[in-house]
């Protein structure tokens, strides 16, 4: 599967087993293929994509958002919220919860979001908006703010580099065998 930066897609159960990170969203609900995802591309690893929850509960998240707003500007702040970004998905309201984002390898990526037959996507301003919030976030949890999303990323990443590390020495493993039954 080509993975690309600005689709949705699914994670496989075996990453949850994985990682076994209470607060990431729960794969699947009621046999329904939930929550799906937002991708993008680590700026620094090409083969390692942070995945972004959406969620339909814009009611309850811009109320978070408002908070959050609010406190800034009593706190005298110039009021930025960074861990959500209110957006359309398929022209209907959707939050991007970049406060729940974790990084995935394609080895644990199930499918596409497709409706109608085609892959879903965001548009350019958004997706723009999306990264530029996301990798702000990313640079803060690596500098030591981890309160700035839920799932240990740190951690995860680290799994995800070691299941990365492992699947290329079986590679090389099994190129190995097929170069020396071919001599």
């Amino acid at each position: 599967m080509q993975i690309q930066k600005g689709y949705f897609y699914f994670i496989k159960d075996d990453y949850y087993e994985k990682v076994q990170d209470l607060e990431l969203m729960q794969n699947k609900e009621k046999g329904i293929k939930r929550p799906c995802f937002y991708c993008l591309r680590d700026i620094s690893l090409d083969y390692l994509y942070w995945l972004i929850p959406i969620s339909s509960k814009v009611t309850k998240y811009k109320a978070i958002y408002d908070r959050k707003v609010q406190k800034q500007i009593e706190n005298k702040k110039f009021p930025k919220v960074d861990t959500l970004v209110l957006g359309k998905v398929n022209n209907e309201n959707r939050v991007f919860l970049i406060q729940n984002m974790f990084p995935v390898i394609e080895e644990f990526i199930s499918d596409t979001y497709i409706t109608n037959n085609a892959p879903v996507r965001i548009g350019y301003e958004l997706q723009k908006e999306i990264e530029a919030k996301a990798n702000k976030v990313l640079a803060l949890v690596k500098r030591g703010n981890r309160g700035l999303v839920f799932p240990n990323i740190m951690k995860i990443k680290k799994i995800m580099i070691e299941e990365k590390r492992k699947k290329n020495e079986r590679i090389t493993a099994q190129l190995i065998v097929d170069i020396s039954l071919n001599d």
